[in-house]
């Protein structure tokens, strides 16, 4: 089971979703200190990086995050598609 870190981006960003949105947020966060490859989240590492990954949410919400350690998982941000042209 992986510690979720949320980074302060991922916070405020999270806000600004829906109820809704947050409780997707939520259920996947879950997944995701489980098992980070579960095949709901669609992980795969962002294209042009070394260490950041997204997950989906849905089909337009992503998670950004990385790992810091072998247990120990940030959150960079999280919100609609576009959310990827930051990284």
């Amino acid at each position: 089971m992986f510690k979720l870190v949320p980074d302060k981006r991922f916070i405020q960003n999270y806000k600004k979703l829906s109820m809704q949105l947050q409780s997707q947020v939520d259920n996947k966060l879950i997944i995701l200190a489980k098992n980070p490859n579960h095949p709901s989240l669609r992980t795969k590492r962002i294209q042009g990086t070394k260490r950041l990954y997204e997950s989906s949410v849905n089909m337009d919400v992503r998670l950004i995050w990385h790992y810091e350690s072998d247990k120990l998982i940030i959150l960079l941000d999280t919100g609609h598609h576009d959310v990827l042209k930051q990284f």
